[in-house]
């Protein structure tokens, strides 16, 4: 028997059980995302997310679903591990660089009055829009184009965000059956390495108001990857500006796609819930 300490994180309510792996060792982490993620006899998240030490950036991470698969990247978690490698003194810088999956992306802590980190910005990267091993169409594009399921023909925008997004635009995402469209498209033909899905309503003033399914973890209450996909999709579609607010069920994200070098910047905070430990 180990000990394992852990830190029950969220961003926006999107929650993942948070170690740090220079000090504790996880033998299977496939198996223990699976088994501690569970709402009635685990800690209850949408996963775990692995921080450890980078030849490449300041710091790693690995995040593993409450399915125990592997995500390549998530922007609620990147916000999150700012915030514990700050406030837990593990650096003092407020710009630092985090090695993903998907590669290295920017992280810039916002220090509240308290000495704590209240918000960061993360700079998520060039969204990339075709992507043949991610969509199965000819050119690896879907804009607008229709979806087919047993409830009806949707039309979706493909977004990568560092993992693969449906972007689907309703009048009134509050009445879409989130679970159940939301499986059918994440397990759709279309997309060989499943999809995050994101069904997003546009408001008045460059508000849009979305609701997430996510790959491995089904309905969550954010995700920050969703909401800059989400972005995209809308400003490759005309339908806002270059700068927008999304607004989901655990709150809001500020997401910017700057016209100077291509990259997408997502700003918002990060949660610290509890702490404790487990026996493996």
């Amino acid at each position: 028997m180990s000990l394992i300490r852990f830190t029950k994180m969220h961003g926006l309510g999107n929650d993942y059980i948070y170690v740090y792996t220079e000090c504790n060792h996880i033998a299977d982490p496939n198996d223990f995302s699976i088994r501690w993620s569970r709402q009635h006899t685990g800690i209850g998240s949408d996963g775990l997310v692995m921080i450890g030490k980078s030849g490449k950036a300041d710091f790693s991470m690995r995040i593993f679903n409450a399915d125990g698969s592997e995500a390549r990247m998530c922007g609620n978690a990147s916000r999150c591990i700012g915030k514990y490698v700050y406030d837990k003194g593990l650096t003092m810088k407020t710009d630092l660089t985090l090695e993903t999956l998907s590669g290295i992306v920017g992280l810039h802590l916002h220090i509240g009055e308290d000495g704590k980190v209240e918000k960061v910005t993360v700079d998520m990267g060039v969204p990339v829009l075709a992507d043949t091993t991610l969509i199965a169409t000819a050119d690896g594009t879907l804009e607008n184009a229709p979806i087919d399921t047993l409830d009806g023909v949707y039309e979706g925008t493909f977004v990568s965000m560092g993992n693969p997004h449906a972007v689907i635009f309703t009048k009134d995402c509050e009445k879409t059956d989130v679970a159940r469209i939301g499986k059918q498209i994440e397990f759709h033909h279309l997309f060989p390495e499943r999809v995050n899905v994101e069904f997003a309503t546009i408001l008045p003033h460059d508000v849009i108001r979305m609701r997430v399914w996510e790959r491995g973890s089904g309905i969550t209450q954010a995700c920050g990857t969703g909401a800059c996909a989400t972005a995209v999709a809308a400003m490759t579609n005309g339908l806002t500006g270059r700068a927008v607010t999304v607004v989901m069920d655990g709150g809001s994200l500020d997401i910017r796609w700057d016209e100077s070098d291509n990259h997408v910047y997502m700003t918002g905070t990060a949660t610290t819930a509890f702490e404790g430990e487990l026996e493996e």
